[in-house]
């Protein structure tokens, strides 16, 4: 028994360390830094705001419509994923999601090149959707989501 807590410690003590020291590089064209969204007449942006009795499930990274949208780091492309049921969001119901750097993650927003296959960082991954269509007046950004919905803010 002793053997097998020793075991599943040095386990759950590896898998910990797999994404320490992560951090994302330049999500959009125009936000070497990858500034968030702090706060505007939608909401703000930081990961557990309010959303009208829901709960924001990510952290939102500033970038301007029609933007070009890189790889943060390299990643393998896992499929395009939609956004919203309701129809009223159309115009920003795509995004795509990623893994990479033992992290699996979404990013919303994005109309993505390509849906499946690997890219480098900061190669170019998609574009970013016309958000001021759909949200007058908030500060556009890509919606990034880990898979678990835990917070992503220590990734940046």
């Amino acid at each position: 028994v002793i053997s097998a807590v020793l075991l599943f410690r040095t386990m759950c003590v590896a898998l910990l360390c797999l994404c320490d020291g992560v951090k994302f590089g330049q999500l959009c064209a125009g936000n070497s830094n990858n500034r968030r969204r702090i706060s505007d007449r939608w909401g703000q942006g930081h990961y557990g705001a309010s959303r009208g009795g829901r709960t924001h499930k990510g952290l939102d990274i500033m970038c301007k419509d029609g933007s070009a949208v890189y790889a943060p780091f390299d990643v393998t492309l896992n499929g395009r994923l939609t956004v919203y049921t309701d129809p009223t969001k159309k115009a920003i119901n795509e995004g795509i999601n990623l893994s990479g750097e033992n992290l699996c993650f979404k990013l919303f927003y994005v109309r993505p090149d390509k849906v499946s296959g690997k890219v480098r960082k900061g190669e170019r991954i998609g574009i970013m959707l016309p958000m001021q269509t759909v949200y007058p007046g908030i500060t556009s950004h890509v919606h990034v989501q880990m898979c678990d919905k835990s917070d992503p803010t220590q990734y940046f």
